[in-house]
């Protein structure tokens, strides 16, 4: 199976992000920052988000290349978009453009002219906040994750399949994930079957696994195993941009990251939801 059918209006792609929101996450992420682990993942998802609309920006306004939808488990289980977008699931990515909650004012270093550095400002949009509350309800977020796959698959069956990307800081609390993480890949289009990858944030120290193709070197923690196996293997066009950043891979590796720092993060973030460039 390909992955490489073309992302267009007519035919878009689908990214459901699944955040934990539990109570561990308001730990520090590893890494020696002071970010809680629920701020690192909120705000690279806001960056992402951002690069996702700048990248659908065209002559006649911002394409719906992309629907987006961004499902919470902590407390509850659901689309963590507020503001206009409150309560709604797989949203279009030009009214993502168009409705942010606020603009952060943050700085960024540039070239200011005499072959130094200097600092900007820069607007940055917001839209989902960092929140740390609650159990881990894991199987339920995939199985509302799956339930978003099963209606997209069947609205677009020759489009490019669904990517869903979890992202959490340990073991479901809600039972064995494995077989809810299988249903969504179950789904498919002509182009391939849906995917979905795994990310393990930590606030303990020790190396990042990232895209294995084995579970040999995990430690030995049932939910580590969970997210491996429920990991899909990268497309190939995936495996290459991990690898021209400098990861290892093989045909068999899978989207999945373990105890990742907060650079670890945003990277899995861009490689999870490489596409084929839409039209």
């Amino acid at each position: 199976m390909s992955y490489t059918a073309e992302i267009s209006r007519a035919n878009p792609a689908c990214l459901v992000f699944l955040v934990d929101q539990s109570a561990s996450m308001a730990e520090p992420l590893q890494g020696g920052t002071r970010q809680s682990k629920a701020y690192a993942v909120a705000d690279a998802i806001n960056r992402l988000l951002t690069e996702l609309t700048i990248k659908c920006t065209k002559e006649d306004g911002v394409r719906d290349y992309f629907h987006v939808a961004v499902i919470g488990y902590g407390q509850v289980v659901a689309s963590i978009l507020t503001g206009a977008l409150a309560q709604r699931d797989l949203v279009p990515i030009s009214l993502i453009a168009d409705n942010p909650i606020r603009l952060d004012q943050r700085t960024r270093m540039a070239p200011d002219g005499a072959g130094g550095l200097m600092e900007v400002p820069l607007s940055v949009p917001i839209w989902i906040e960092p929140t740390s509350d609650g159990p881990t309800p894991m199987s339920r977020a995939l199985a509302y994750a799956e339930n978003l796959v099963a209606v997209w698959t069947e609205k677009y069956p020759a489009g490019f399949p669904p990517i869903v990307l979890n992202l959490s800081d340990g073991a479901s609390t809600d039972g064995d994930p494995t077989s809810a993480g299988a249903a969504i890949t179950g789904h498919s289009t002509a182009d391939g079957t849906a995917l979905l990858f795994n990310l393990h944030v930590s606030s303990s120290g020790g190396e990042p696994i990232s895209y294995s193709d084995t579970d040999r070197n995990l430690p030995d923690e049932f939910f580590a195993f969970a997210f491996f196996s429920m990991s899909s293997v990268l497309p190939s066009h995936m495996r290459s941009f991990a690898a021209a950043h400098g990861y290892r891979v093989s045909d068999a590796s899978r989207g999945f990251v373990y105890n990742a720092d907060i650079s670890a993060v945003a990277r899995f973030l861009d490689i999870g939801t490489r596409t084929a460039d839409p039209k």
